[in-house]
């Protein structure tokens, strides 16, 4: 029986590469019981995302006041929330039911070039979310998007985490896989910055940061602290896309268990 509780909420996805299919098996691969909210249903594939349906918020409430009012959760993964509405709807819930270990990827764009999130709710995003999270888990393009900074190389990613964190998060990572060379992430911390290295793995993945941030709220449920939840997530990720393979014609499907083959 799974000692430790972790809940995503986010979109779902068809194709079983990302979303909430890809966090709830994180989630039971290191271990942790997974619960989920869905805010939106995404008919999608490995090629390309067809169709979006956003849930409404009333379901989205009841989700969550579900969820916690019974089984609980040691730490929130938060993913794709497509419009503001749905932020607010989210944002209300994390303060009604006190979430502290929240982890938030602020999905924009799918890996096929698909938008996520309206434009409208960018604004939305980081004034009603930011300051609720523990940490901000955004890639470079959305890193871009968020503070309006171009960010070129390991300088500018610093100074995009500095800016993001004034919103009110203890903690954000820049996710660098869109910088040519070796893969590099950058956590900002307690006005730190600690870097994460890794050899580029020559594979374009399906639900690498749905994976991450997952991967980070379920060692932070399992008690790890955020450096540690984060090295130990990039980690896992890092695995799972070298185990990876392809399941349809286009990006790879990160192997989630890839202890288990």
């Amino acid at each position: 029986m799974a000692k430790f509780k972790a809940l995503t909420i986010a979109g779902s996805d068809s194709g079983g590469g990302a979303g909430i299919q890809a966090d709830l098996k994180t989630f039971a691969a290191l271990g942790v019981w997974g619960s989920s909210v869905i805010v939106a249903i995404t008919a999608q594939n490995t090629i390309e995302v067809t169709a979006v349906h956003n849930i409404p918020e009333s379901v989205i409430t009841a989700q969550i006041d579900a969820v916690m009012s019974d089984i609980g959760a040691d730490a929130v993964k938060i993913g794709m929330l497509s419009n503001k509405a749905i932020i607010e709807c989210v944002a209300a819930s994390i303060t009604k039911h006190k979430m502290k270990k929240v982890v938030l990827d602020p999905v924009m764009v799918a890996a096929s070039g698909a938008k996520l999130l309206e434009d409208s709710a960018i604004e939305s995003l980081k004034n009603e979310l930011f300051g609720l999270s523990m940490i901000i888990t955004p890639n470079i393009p959305e890193a871009e998007v968020i503070t309006g900074v171009k960010i070129p190389d390991s300088k500018g990613m610093k100074e995009a985490a500095r800016k993001i964190a004034a919103y009110g998060s203890k903690a954000v990572l820049i996710k660098g896989g869109h910088l040519s060379g070796d893969v590099v992430d950058i956590l900002y911390i307690d006005g730190r910055f600690i870097e994460f290295k890794n050899k580029r793995i020559k594979k374009e993945g399906h639900g690498t940061g749905c994976t991450l941030s997952s991967a980070i709220s379920a060692y932070l449920a399992k008690g790890e602290d955020i450096e540690n939840a984060v090295s130990k997530a990039i980690s896992f990720v890092h695995s799972a896309l070298e185990a990876g393979f392809k399941v349809g014609e286009k990006n790879y499907v990160l192997n989630h268990f890839w202890k288990c083959s």
